[in-house]
């Protein structure tokens, strides 16, 4: 989820890993659904896995702001600048062709549903980082998507082991209304920050907020103590 605006877009007919037993069966009920998501989101609340004020989906939805952009490999590139000692530009067949890395895990979305067990395949945020030498200054990212969106994240949190640059998700090639062909995943955040058609970031000694940021949602976005606004 890029975020949310006037423009909302909404669908979902893709099943959770949680509601994998439900997954490809034909026939399956509107009530089955219902037991199997009741039951998923028990499991979660009582493993301490569901931040306050969610519920669990077995679908993922769509929400973000703006029309999907279209993708050309041939255009496409990563830029890394900012407080680092050599700036990066990379080629889509370049990014591709770094070390991948799969990841498990849950996703919160602001408006308060969260889907669990989602597979991952990217490339740590690590991984890229090591591609450039961030100056000792740099404490934040100003993470950098297509149309000229933006997100802040402090450096600190992408440098935890299970956030990644994803082109897949469950085994799939990450579809464009999703994120494709690449969104970042910070799991430990509010899903606005798990940047949707990202497109490189710029390290800063400074924190500066990105376009929801500005627009009214927490500078930081915890899940877990319901961050979803700002003064909140």
């Amino acid at each position: 989820m890029a975020g949310l605006g006037h423009e909302q877009k909404k669908c979902g007919n893709s099943w959770g890993v949680g509601g994998s037993k439900l997954r490809g069966r034909p026939g399956v009920t509107t009530a089955e659904e219902s037991v199997a998501r009741r039951e998923l989101e028990k499991q979660a609340k009582k493993e301490g896995r569901l931040p306050p004020g969610q519920s669990v989906t077995l679908k993922w939805p769509v929400l973000h702001y703006g029309r999907v952009p279209e993708f050309d490999p041939e255009k496409w590139d990563f830029k890394v600048s900012g407080e680092v000692e050599a700036p990066v530009k990379l080629s889509w067949k370049e990014f591709r062709t770094l070390p991948q890395t799969g990841v498990t895990s849950d996703f919160h979305c602001v408006t308060r549903w969260s889907r669990l067990d989602n597979r991952w395949k990217g490339v740590l945020f690590s991984d890229v980082l090591k591609l450039v030498q961030p100056q000792r200054d740099a404490k934040f990212a100003l993470v950098l998507a297509e149309e000229g969106y933006t997100a802040n994240v402090p450096l600190e949190d992408l440098m935890r082991p299970n956030v990644l640059f994803a082109f897949e998700h469950d085994g799939e090639p990450l579809t464009a209304d999703h994120g494709g062909p690449l969104r970042l995943i910070v799991p430990h955040l509010y899903a606005w920050k798990s940047v949707k058609w990202v497109r490189g970031f710029m390290l800063l000694d400074h924190d500066r907020l990105g376009f929801w940021e500005r627009n009214g949602y927490h500078a930081y976005g915890d899940p877990w103590k319901e961050q979803r606004y700002s003064g909140s």
